[in-house]
């Protein structure tokens, strides 16, 4: 693939939608995990704890409120992986082919450069669908009854366009730890494996190296992605809104919304959750962070090597 070609676009994108379908339900325990047990206060919870992991979050989700749940933020989560998949892995393919024409004349630090450029700017470009997708998730009461369009259209009117783009800080700083982690680790295991005659370009090099870099960057960035997490579904309703909300407080605050402007900013947000949760909470919803990553990228990968033999 040339720096030029359109091709990692179009399959990045594709590669990417498919790994988020079948990984979905995985994610949604992990955004419940993530956002239960926030506190104002070391005396006052605000969410309490309904899940002790990922399989009672599955069983507990499904008894309670349907297997559709487990699936409640599809749509925005496959339209940010159009945008974000497509842009993201097309970015990355393409600078690393117009810095880089040999495959051999790669280097790790031009792979990681490369990656987290790629990451950085696509998920700033993708992050409203990001922020509708958390909170359908999170069981918001605000967005649960709704389509996609209608809950943009209630974000931009209630919280204005900065509620589209909450949490975009810790949301580039998670794609570009990821994706710098992530795509790096799997061009080298790729190779390593190769040149070292221990595996064939195949689908087991493939699997094994898309295996070892989820967990990579799964490590590097769960405590981001809890930030994350925690400010896209916090809501800061605009004054001429309030009236219209008032109603879904009390529904909201079970959700795991926490009070208008209590996360300040992702540092405000980070020294509030190890004050009140101990360090601990950062890599809430671990497990099924790696558990999805490793699936997810085993799919993407794969499918994405396929499709480029194709052509």
């Amino acid at each position: 693939m040339t720096g030029r070609d359109w091709r990692p676009f179009l399959y990045g994108g594709v590669s990417s939608c498919f790994a988020e379908f079948c990984t979905f339900p995985i994610d949604t325990t992990k955004i419940r995990l993530q956002v239960q047990g926030q506190r104002a206060s070391p005396v006052n919870p605000v969410r309490q704890t309904r899940y002790r992991g990922m399989s009672h979050a599955l069983v507990r989700i499904s008894r309670e409120e349907g297997l559709r749940a487990l699936y409640r933020g599809l749509s925005p989560a496959v339209l940010r992986q159009s945008t974000y998949g497509t842009i993201k892995f097309g970015v990355y393919f393409s600078l690393k082919g117009f810095l880089c024409p040999e495959p051999a004349d790669e280097t790790l630090l031009t792979n990681v450069c490369c990656a987290i450029i790629a990451g950085v700017v696509s998920s700033s470009i993708a992050n409203p669908t990001d922020v509708l997708k958390v909170r359908m998730q999170a069981a918001n009461e605000s967005v649960r009854q709704k389509g996609m369009l209608a809950c943009f259209s209630d974000i931009y009117r209630l919280e204005g366009l900065r509620g589209l783009w909450r949490g975009v800080g810790p949301t580039a700083q998670r794609a570009g730890v990821i994706v710098g982690v992530e795509l790096p680790l799997y061009d080298f295991f790729k190779r390593y494996f190769i040149q070292r005659q221990i595996m064939a370009d195949s689908a087991g090099n493939h699997f094994a190296s898309s295996l070892l870099s989820s967990l990579g960057g799964a490590v590097a960035s769960c405590p981001i992605d809890v930030l994350r997490t925690r400010m896209m579904n916090q809501r800061v309703v605009l004054p001429h809104a309030v009236p219209a909300v008032v109603g879904a407080a009390a529904a909201d605050a079970a959700a795991g919304v926490v009070p208008a402007h209590y996360y300040r900013s992702s540092l405000d947000c980070l020294v509030k959750t190890v004050r009140y949760e101990g360090c601990r909470a950062l890599y809430k919803g671990f497990v099924p962070t790696w558990l999805r990553l490793g699936p997810w990228n085993i799919i993407f990968f794969v499918s994405f090597e396929k499709l480029k033999r194709l052509y």
